[in-house]
C-alpha cells in the first residue's frame, strides 16, 4: 500500500457494497418467484430459476466481504472484486433478459460494476494498490 487511500477507492468500496446489495437482493426476489409458474418457465425449470438466484446472492455476499480489504489497500481484494465485477455484470445482463420485470434493478447493478472497474484500476488507485 503506496501512501494516503484516495477518496476513489473509498468511493469503490461504497459502491462495490452497493452493487453486491444489489446482487443479493436481485438474487432474494428472484427465489421468491419459484412459485410463478411464468416465471419459472422462463428460465426452463425451477432448479434453474433456484441456481441463477443462488449465485447471485453468493456473488453479492463474496463481493461484499471481498470489498472490505480494498480500504485496506490489498491488491487481490482489488483482483478479486474485478474478477466477481464482470461476472456480475454477466448475471445481470442474462437475469435481465430472462426476467425482464426485475431489468431495472439489473441495469443499475450492472453500470455499478462497471464504475467500480473503472475505479479500480484509475490511476491513484492504481498508485494505492501499488501496481
Amino acid at each position: 500500500m503506496a501512501g494516503k487511500r484516495p477518496g476513489g477507492v473509498t468511493l469503490v468500496a461504497v459502491l462495490t457494497w452497493i452493487s453486491g446489495l444489489f446482487d443479493i437482493i436481485g438474487g432474494t426476489l428472484l427465489l421468491f418467484q419459484t412459485s410463478v409458474a411464468s416465471t419459472v418457465e422462463m428460465f426452463g425449470g425451477a432448479s434453474q430459476l433456484i441456481t441463477s438466484a443462488i449465485l447471485s446472492i453468493l456473488i453479492g455476499a463474496i463481493v461484499m466481504v471481498v470489498g472490505t480489504g480494498l480500504l485496506r489497500g490489498s491488491s487481490g481484494a482489488r483482483l478479486v472484486i474485478t474478477v466477481f465485477q464482470i461476472l456480475s455484470i454477466g448475471a445481470s445482463v442474462y437475469l435481465a433478459i430472462t426476467y425482464p420485470p426485475n431489468a431495472i434493478g439489473e441495469y443499475f447493478s450492472a453500470a455499478i460494476s462497471l464504475i467500480v472497474i473503472a475505479l479500480l484500476w484509475s490511476g491513484k488507485a492504481r498508485d494505492f494498490f501499488g501496481s
